[in-house]
């Protein structure tokens, strides 16, 4: 996938909000509650390869166990918190460029997943999801007999 062009950048990212707030919040996954506690979204990279489907989310300087990942039916949700730092207040900050507060992703998968293999590692600020694809959806090559 090629780069947005500049000048689309904050209308995709517009869209990209909107399409959370109406397919990620609202419906099976999630409640008006959820959205209403969540204040930020980390930045999520999707992709998919032959057997697996891999989920990159941007969450530094977030301890691991202040995050959640959970698959459930076919609905993948992240949930976490970056708290401010401790003895310091908003009133304090001279410049918040860095989102505070709960954050939550969930997303639809629409491929079947093997949820007890499932995997996730952190490194870097980087949250590594890995969801092993059901045997029976990945491709096979068929060879032709003469």
């Amino acid at each position: 996938m090629t780069p947005t062009k500049e000048p689309f950048r904050e209308l995709m990212a517009l869209q990209d909000r909107m399409n959370r707030l109406f397919t990620g919040n609202f419906g099976r996954e999630g409640t008006e509650q959820d959205l209403e506690a969540a204040t930020w979204a980390p930045p999520v990279d999707i992709y998919e390869t032959k057997d697996d489907i891999v989920v990159n989310v941007e969450v530094p300087g977030i301890a691991k166990d202040l995050i959640s990942v959970e698959v459930k039916d076919d609905v993948l949700a992240i949930r976490g918190e970056r708290p401010f730092e401790k003895g310091m207040t908003k009133e304090q900050y001279h410049r918040m460029e860095r989102a505070y507060g709960k954050f939550r992703r969930s997303f639809i998968l629409g491929t079947p997943v093997q949820i007890d293999g499932v995997r996730a590692a952190y490194k870097d600020g980087v949250l590594e999801i890995t969801l092993p694809k059901v045997e029976a959806v990945k491709p096979r090559k068929i060879e032709i007999s003469e």
